[in-house]
């Protein structure tokens, strides 16, 4: 008999079914606590790679390939799925390496469709791993240890902070072609009055105010943006009225040296998404051990992966499970999977609207950056959380200091890898891949001294 966690707050369990009027207002909670977070990782990664008029299809793509990943996570088609209430979303994790791998390819000179053939291309291609691992849990745990976790962890959200804080003074463009105009107060006025907000949102007692913080603070922060004359609607009109998701729109390309990061992130998220389903059943009344909890984590990482892969053939970045709906479902007390049928329904039908993502285009830098700021900060803090959760002893130790170090060391000086070839550079001019197989090897090699 396969024993329940208790859960007495709950008002729906996994499979009952809600009335369609209480389903419909529990999914839009979700939505309301996810669609920023679904968005803004193709936001940004469009408008630091300079991808100007496809933002808008990338922006719906990410909506409707969500709405479709959620449907396939919940639905648990054949062995894909975990069939709990686990929502789909763009990945975060996987921001930094996908823009150096936009870089990497715009340093050659290459157009925004050979950015995207290349993303798509490597991202395909590490979804497969994730999937192939979904086999594997049992062994993958003894390999990628918390401390390797952490480091990681900690590292992506290190390595973005650069990005968060140029935006917030007006973007990486206006640095490079009108510095005059970089770091003007209006702009770091604008950045700190939406961080403001989303800090005194998020440390509120509401927690309706906490779910929506970012969503709050961006839109406020667009507002003012507008009366300030910094937003301009007109090309809108050019928008086509519907979408119409084209598979390999941008083409697909392939490269080693980009692959390598990419496929090492597929790695570290497959760890990230075991906790999140794993947080998932528990919220939702259900066990979180034995053959059915095994069962369901197996189908939701293998549904990570292909929904990843989905992902990449429709023109988006990887998708993942989102933590933060853990949260809704003990705030609304419903945790039943037939709610998530109306999710997905919504994000698919805000997707096939282009002009929802050219509104997003048109959001300022410093509006952005005084958000996302927050958000890497939040990374590089829930790493640290995961690390000091750990017994650190000398050795654990010594496998932070080495990994820290060569991380966040080849971003900070990239010149020490001149002599390298051209692959090894692209390959290690990644903080989150060399810190995060420094950490690897360490965890690996480092003697444990007995104790007498």
């Amino acid at each position: 008999m396969v024993k329940k966690i208790d859960a007495p707050d709950l008002i729906y369990h996994l499979h009952d079914k809600p009335a369609w009027t209480e389903a419909l207002f529990a999914a839009i909670q979700h939505l309301l606590a996810i669609f920023v977070g679904i968005i803004t990782p193709t936001l940004v990664i469009g408008s630091i790679l300079d991808l100007g008029s496809e933002i808008p299809y990338l922006i719906s793509m990410s909506l409707i390939v969500s709405g479709i990943a959620t449907f396939i996570q919940i639905s648990r088609i054949g062995p894909i799925g975990s069939g709990l209430l686990s929502i789909q979303g763009t990945s975060f994790a996987f921001l930094s390496t996908l823009l150096l791998v936009g870089f990497m390819v715009k340093e050659q000179g290459g157009s925004s469709r050979e950015i995207l053939a290349l993303i798509f291309g490597v991202c395909l291609g590490g979804a497969f791993i994730e999937m192939f691992l979904s086999r594997f849990l049992h062994l993958l745990k003894k390999i990628i240890t918390p401390v390797v976790t952490g480091t990681v962890v900690t590292l992506i959200g290190m390595s973005l902070i650069k990005v968060g804080i140029t935006d917030m003074a007006g973007g990486q463009w206006l640095l490079d072609n009108q510095p005059e105009e970089f770091a003007l107060l209006s702009n770091l006025g604008v950045a700190f009055f939406v961080m403001i907000i989303i800090i005194i949102l998020n440390r509120s007692n509401n927690q309706f105010m906490r779910l929506g913080s970012i969503a709050i603070g961006l839109g406020a922060g667009y507002l003012v943006s507008i009366l300030l004359g910094w937003v301009d609607f007109n090309s809108l009109r050019e928008l086509p009225p519907f979408t119409v998701p084209i598979p390999f729109r941008y083409g697909i390309s392939f490269n080693w040296a980009a692959f390598f990061p990419v496929a090492f992130i597929y790695l570290i998220t497959t760890i990230e998404s075991i906790g999140d389903l794993t947080a998932t059943s528990l919220v939702s009344g259900e066990p979180i051990e034995g053959d059915l909890y095994l069962k369901r984590i197996k189908g939701g990482i293998l549904g990570d992966g292909f929904n990843s892969a989905l992902a990449a053939v429709f023109n988006t970045f990887p998708n993942t499970t989102f933590s933060q709906n853990n949260g809704v479902i003990q705030l609304t007390g419903i945790a039943s999977r037939h709610v998530g049928k109306y999710l997905a329904g919504l994000l698919v039908l805000l997707g096939l609207f282009p002009v929802v993502g050219g509104i997003f285009q048109q959001m300022p830098k410093p509006v952005l950056g005084g958000a996302t700021i927050i958000m890497f900060g939040t990374v590089a803090a829930t790493g640290i959380r995961i690390l000091s959760a750990q017994k650190l002893e000398a050795r654990e130790m010594m496998i932070l200091a080495v990994a820290f170090g060569m991380g966040l060391g080849v971003q900070l000086v990239p010149e020490v890898l001149s002599y390298f070839p051209i692959q090894i550079r692209n390959i290690f001019n990644s903080p989150v891949t060399t810190g995060g197989l420094t950490a690897m090897i360490g965890n690996l090699v480092f003697p444990r001294i007995r104790k007498k």
